[in-house]
């Protein structure tokens, strides 16, 4: 919105500041950062005060989540009402890509708000029932793969880029969407596996989309995307500013999530930050480098699908509890030194996600 703050500059002084994306992106950074220190504290009292007791934890988890008991959850709500702020106030609002972005962030907090409620309300830990919140899922991601793929120039339309060896593209056809879909949906519930100990999703979440904020900003640069060799998607560069938002909105909700917990992020956050990334990586035609700068996701992930599977076929455990975490948890890691080593994961992932930007 402040973009239009342009229309008063005559081109050498401060307005025309608002021209760069860079000077939104900190704009985004610092306002989404002030919103979560000046709304935390009461948000997390009210939250409180409505919950009671909390988000209920699971009779079969692992022995020291009971003292989380009466931790109340829905902090995504702080997350959220950050990033859409400051992503409104500092974004240009003819952009489809932030749009885009915007609409499956709030889609998908709306189901994890869902969620949450039916599980603070009924104090239980199942909530909306798993195949309405898939199909609601899909639907969500099925609009947002069609108009991504609307905007995209028309080389690049249904196509899948490769990382590394970028003269390489995949035509998809109709099966694009399909994809598309399985990369938003899977990013959404990543996530939310991840989601299980204080501080443990939400910093790899900045970190993924801090990462994806700079691709995003180079592809949408025609010098950039020269440089690096990389597929020019124009309008993509306004995503930094969402990405910005995010990563500000994610220290100011981590101030109070830091071991131990004022308060959960909940699926309101978790299924609503993983469909950001999950849209992003679409929209700049980086599905895959997702799956490399998010490795940390998809390890918790697969770590479910694989302990499931296998405990089918045979009645036996691969890992002590799923996702990993927990796995960890239970060889007697400390949560604190789970928690930072998995960071120190996440920081290296995207430094490998990033040098895919250019390999000469």
């Amino acid at each position: 919105m402040l973009y239009w703050l342009t229309a008063l500059s005559d081109g050498g002084d401060f307005w025309n500041l608002f021209r760069y994306i860079t000077f939104r992106a900190g704009g985004a950074f610092l306002t989404a950062l002030l919103f979560g220190f000046i709304f935390g504290q009461p948000l997390i009292n009210v939250l409180r005060r409505k919950q009671g007791k909390g988000q209920p934890i699971r009779d079969d988890g692992p022995e020291g989540h009971f003292v989380k008991a009466g931790t109340p959850t829905m902090g995504g709500l702080l997350i959220v009402g950050a990033l859409v702020t400051a992503t409104l106030l500092w974004a240009r609002l003819d952009n489809p890509f932030v749009w885009l972005v915007l609409f499956v962030t709030l889609s998908y907090a709306a189901i994890g708000f869902a969620d949450d409620y039916a599980k603070v309300s009924k104090q239980n830990t199942k909530g909306v029932p798993g195949k309405v919140r898939v199909l609601l899922g899909i639907l969500i991601a099925v609009i947002a793969a069609i108009w991504a793929s609307a905007n995209h120039p028309d080389a690049l339309q249904n196509q899948l880029a490769m990382p590394i060896f970028k003269d390489t593209l995949i035509n998809l056809g109709y099966f694009y969407i399909p994809f598309a879909v399985c990369v938003v949906v899977g990013a959404a519930n990543a996530v939310n596996l991840t989601d299980g100990l204080d501080g443990l999703a939400i910093m790899p979440v900045m970190i993924a989309a801090s990462t994806l904020g700079v691709i995003a900003y180079a592809v949408g640069r025609v010098d950039f995307s020269e440089y690096l060799d990389v597929h020019y998607v124009a309008g993509t560069g306004e995503i930094l500013i969402f990405t910005a938002a995010l990563f500000g909105g994610g220290l100011g909700f981590l101030w109070y999530n830091a071991p131990p917990a004022a308060v959960f992020m909940g699926d309101t956050g978790s299924l609503a930050l993983g469909g950001a990334l999950g849209a992003i990586a679409v929209a700049t035609k980086h599905e895959l480098v997702l799956a490399i700068v998010g490795g940390l996701f998809v390890v918790e992930a697969l770590s479910v699908i694989i302990q499931v599977l296998y405990f089918k076929r045979t009645g036996k455990r691969v890992f002590l509890m799923a996702p990993i975490h927990h796995h960890y948890e239970k060889k007697g890691w400390a949560e604190p030194t789970i928690v930072i080593r998995f960071w120190i994961i996440s920081l290296i992932l995207a430094v490998i996600g990033l040098a895919t930007l250019k390999v000469r």
